[in-house]
């Protein structure tokens, strides 16, 4: 089952709400994922589409404590995926619950369709959560945290996608848009808002496991860090360590160490019994001991005096 599958289950299970939510909620599903037909003699029909089965008994459920309505649900197998059915609830005659609902206004005697989101839906905190989780149920999908941080809603016009932005700006989220073939998406792909969303739409459950997730991936990352510098820091410390033994050695065969003095010759003299050492640690081995910049300091010494020696030698 995909994390969005997973989210969706979990939010089909949140009961207990006010009317005012479950009309929210429900106008939400109708506007992201309904479909108006008008038949003569018949009136308008309703029809919503889904792939999920605990979203399809939501909605037929909310039909039934709303309205008091039974739906009709038809069940499609999807040609592209033989395993995934698609639901369609469908509602005759819905003039009267497309209008309680705020999706069309027929107040002037014809059918006009509302821009946005319906007025006097979601002005209550808890009407707002329950919109938000009702686009999401209805157009929404969240990607696999494992894989990457995307968050988006799958609307069919601009103004309305717009709306749903002004709508979770509410929540100091900061949603984007974008147009996808004849759609409009509007996307997060922050992890820290994807978890404030999940919050302000009841999914508790998958934002801790997300949540998990997350901090496992950070630790790793972490740990990668960690390991990439240590190995980076490492192969520092074994170039210098080659090019300071190759010096040092160059010296010696050719004019001896005793040329260098005896506070470079004790470090050169150091260097060769600790090939592998870090500055830092052989200026600890010194006597007394010399800090990691001393030590420095008089390696570049003996790299200048072996480079001046290659010079006045001829030696490249």
């Amino acid at each position: 089952m995909s994390f969005s599958s997973t989210t969706k289950n979990e939010l089909c299970q949140i009961r207990g709400e006010d009317r005012c939510c479950q009309i929210a909620e429900l106008s939400a599903l109708i506007k992201v994922s309904g479909s108006i037909g008008y038949a003569r003699g018949k009136g308008l029909s309703l029809t919503l589409t889904t792939e999920n089965p605990a979203i399809a008994r939501r909605i037929f459920s909310g039909f039934k404590r709303i309205f008091g309505l039974s739906a009709e649900i038809l069940i499609k197998q999807n040609p592209t995926l033989k395993k995934h059915n698609t639901y369609l609830i469908v509602v005759q005659g819905a003039e009267e619950i497309l209008i309680a609902l705020k999706i069309i206004d027929h107040s002037d005697g014809t059918y006009k369709f509302e821009d946005g989101i319906p007025e006097g839906i979601a002005t209550k905190e808890c009407c707002v959560r329950a919109y938000l989780r009702g686009v999401f149920l209805g157009g929404g999908s969240l990607s696999d945290p494992e894989k990457g941080y995307h968050l988006e809603f799958v609307t069919n016009d601009e103004p309305y996608a717009e709306a749903l932005i002004h709508l979770m700006e509410r929540y100091d989220l900061v949603p984007k848009i974008i147009q996808r073939k004849n759609h409009w998406i509007v996307y997060i792909k922050e992890g820290d808002q994807i978890v404030d969303f999940l919050n302000i739409i009841g999914a508790h459950t998958i934002l801790l496991e997300f949540e998990n997730i997350r901090i496992v991936k950070q630790m790793r990352n972490d740990v990668n860090r960690l390991v990439n510098c240590e190995t980076a820091n490492l192969n520092k410390t074994v170039d210098a360590s080659y090019r300071q033994i190759e010096d040092i050695e160059f010296i010696m065969e050719r004019v001896g160490l005793d040329y260098l003095g005896a506070n470079l010759r004790e470090a050169a003299e150091m260097r060769l019994e600790n090939r592998e050492a870090t500055l830092k640690e052989i200026g600890e081995m010194m006597d007394p001991p010399v800090g990691k910049s001393g030590i420095n300091h008089r390696f570049r010494k003996i790299e200048k005096i072996a480079h001046d020696l290659r010079v006045k030698l001829n030696v490249t």
